[in-house]
């Protein structure tokens, strides 16, 4: 396989003698490999030249289409395989990255370049690497340029934009979720190193990722904000087991991961040692949604849903329900909540531009609604579907429909089993990424000024909150 790093670095660190390639009249695509030398200004070229250049490469090189749409679970090592091998088309034409930084392998151009790209772009089929992918560019990536070293950056982000690495969250454990200052996974010093041990969980796609961005404690003297550290974990370092959890609607997503004795280098260390808090505050901006207005996806492209709830609309008209005056009703008040839900999306994306230092409790909003909103939705889907949306045929794996449900199959395209999946999924939000209720303290205290709640073990070192736990447990038996 090809060094992608070690190319950029050698693209980046020679002068070319063909021109900046910004209006020298070739049409050709903005390669990554044009990048500047160090501290060489390289001017954005004109939006319509980039737009009309960006539509004559869509034509030639990507398929008429949606994307793929990978189910959530789905295992097809082809299908990710595919969506490897056309983000690396992208980012050799120069497409992937388009905001990001040049010394990084991306274009360093602004928003409006990459609104351009994804306008013309609609109707093809973009690249899709499922779950992973969209924690990989829109969240591990965006935390890692936020705060990871030159030589961290230059070493991976090269390789993500490429599709190379697929980056996930080894954050939640199965005893420090919601409260995530309480992780236990450790990471010590040896020698030059560090050697990991401890378990993840709920980690969405692991099973097919490359590397994991993990928490760990590295300080057991200090209160438990102070003694954190990310590193990136290598998925088939020796030492790391991934196993999957199947979930509710039959899929197997999410992950368990089990460290041990991981060796890490010094060079795996995402932002300061100890310091891990800050890097945590910034990814859980971007997971609940405080950086998507910034255009920062380089993967799929996500359009808003024109009329009155078309999915709704497809799903009553399945049902034969159409013309009912209350699945009417259904259909417009599911309406009119999408309708606030963009609203105060947009309205919130606005502020966070202008705002940045409140933009993750802002954030907050956003992925508060997603909580509330979601079930609601779902529930009134599950109405007007009625039966419809309860009984349904399978799909097997190889694309066959069967009569009867198993670990191996899955629901089938319709209209029906989408509502019923989407029925079982509709809690997700208000508990992935903190729950309702710790979004309403964030807001609460951070956006609105309320009193913080009574913390007991904010000022203690961590390694005596444990030991002061461990009596309480003991003294209530």
């Amino acid at each position: 396989m090809r060094d992608i790093a070690a190319e950029h670095d050698s693209d980046a660190a020679a002068e070319r003698d063909d021109g900046d390639g910004d209006g020298d009249g070739d049409n050709r695509a903005p390669e990554h490999g044009d990048s500047a030398a160090p501290g060489r200004e390289v001017p954005a070229p004109a939006l319509d030249e980039y737009r009309a250049r960006a539509r004559a490469w869509i034509e030639a090189n990507l398929e008429r289409g949606q994307v793929s749409g990978l189910r959530r679970g789905d295992t097809d090592p082809a299908a990710i395989a595919a969506g490897r091998a056309l983000q690396r088309r992208l980012y050799e034409a120069g497409y992937a990255g388009i905001t990001w930084p040049r010394e990084y392998g991306g274009q360093g151009l602004g928003p409006e370049y990459e609104r351009a790209f994804g306008q013309e772009a609609r109707g093809y089929r973009l690249p899709d690497l499922g779950i992973a992918g969209g924690t990989t560019f829109g969240v591990c990536a965006m935390t890692m340029l936020a705060h990871a070293s030159a030589d961290f950056l230059r070493r991976h982000i090269p390789r993500i934009l490429a599709g190379e690495e697929l980056f996930v969250q080894f954050f939640s454990e199965p005893e420090a979720g919601s409260d995530l200052a309480g992780v236990r996974t450790r990471a010590v010093r040896s020698g030059d190193g560090w050697v990991l041990n401890g378990s993840k969980i709920w980690s969405s796609g692991a099973y097919y990722a490359d590397w994991g961005m993990c928490l760990a404690r590295t300080d057991w003297d200090v209160p438990k904000h102070r003694g954190l550290t990310w590193f990136a974990v290598p998925v088939t370092a020796p030492g790391v087991t991934v196993e999957r959890i199947r979930q509710i609607t039959g899929d197997a997503e999410f992950c368990q991961e089990f460290f041990d004795d991981v060796v890490l280098g010094d060079g795996d260390v995402i932002g300061q040692v100890n310091d891990g808090w800050t890097v945590a505050q910034t990814m859980l901006m971007f997971e609940r949604g405080g950086g998507l207005s910034h255009g920062t996806r380089t993967t799929r492209t996500t359009r808003a849903s024109t009329g009155v709830a078309p999915d709704l609309v497809e799903l009553a008209r399945a049902a034969g329900r159409l013309a009912d005056p209350l699945t009417r009703d259904l259909i417009v008040r599911a309406h009119v909540d999408d309708v606030a839900r963009r609203a105060l999306l947009g309205r919130l994306g606005a502020r966070m531009r202008t705002d940045p230092a409140q933009a993750l409790h802002l954030a907050s909003y956003a992925k508060l609604v997603s909580g509330v909103h979601d079930p609601i939705r779902a529930d009134i889907a599950m109405r007007i579907g009625g039966a419809d949306a309860v009984n349904w045929e399978t799909m097997g794996a190889d694309g066959a429909h069967g009569d009867a449900v198993n670990r191996d199959e899955r629901p089938g395209d319709s209209p029906g089993p989408k509502a019923a999946v989407g029925f079982l999924n509709s809690r997700f939000m208000s508990i992935a990424g903190g729950t309702n209720e710790m979004q309403r303290n964030s807001i609460g205290e951070r956006v609105l000024g309320l009193p913080r709640e009574p913390s007991f073990d904010s000022g203690k070192p961590f390694r005596e909150v444990l030991r002061d736990a461990r009596g309480w447990s003991s003294a209530r038996e």
